[in-house]
């Protein structure tokens, strides 16, 4: 099937798509300052410039569209078979780069979650947006959770400030020479 634009038409719609405020990152951002998560938009020094930045869940957020990352066996993604070829390096280059942020970014101890335009769009919206907000519960659930202390084994620690006090009938006489030497002072 021939394309209906001309190419000066083509060249000059595929100019006005642009990667920041799409509607699906829009539909996003409205919910998660309704719902009380605060963020950033477009951090540069993280890698892959993330839509959305959650500081305080050490958590980004990216919201992909379905034809420029490739997303499989989705309705709308769908390979244009005129240049082909391009098509397909290109998208198989942002789904690389993709992969490799999301790596950049685990290994920085950030978490990394990636919305689906298809998942926002008819009466999957609610269920993608809850999922959301349930995941970042749970990733402060995480953050939040009590670190284990890490005490070497070998030497054995007391339990108080004060020094082991060895109990018994030679023990006691001991003590309560200690004791009396310090009240005598």
């Amino acid at each position: 099937m021939a394309d209906r634009m001309t190419p000066e038409q083509r060249r000059r719609c595929m100019q006005h798509v642009h990667s920041k405020d799409t509607a699906p990152e829009m539909i996003v951002r409205r919910w998660l300052w309704k719902h009380g998560f605060r963020y950033r938009l477009h951090v540069r020094r993280l890698p892959g410039t993330p839509d959305i930045v959650l500081h305080r869940y050490h958590t980004v957020i990216n919201v992909n569209g379905c034809f420029w990352h490739g997303h499989e066996n989705c309705r709308l993604y769908r390979l244009p078979k005129s240049n082909s070829t391009f098509w397909q390096a290109k998208i198989t280059r942002n789904r690389e780069r993709d992969a490799a942020n999301c790596e950049k970014l685990r290994k920085m101890g950030w978490y990394s979650v990636t919305i689906w335009e298809c998942d926002l769009q008819g009466e999957h919206r609610k269920s993608t947006l809850q999922h959301l907000g349930l995941e970042l519960s749970k990733i402060l659930l995480r953050l939040n959770a009590p670190q284990p202390y890490s005490a070497p084994e070998s030497q054995p620690m007391p339990i108080a400030a004060e020094s082991e006090v060895a109990y018994g009938k030679k023990a006691d006489k001991s003590t309560s020479q200690q004791v009396n030497e310090s009240t005598s002072r």
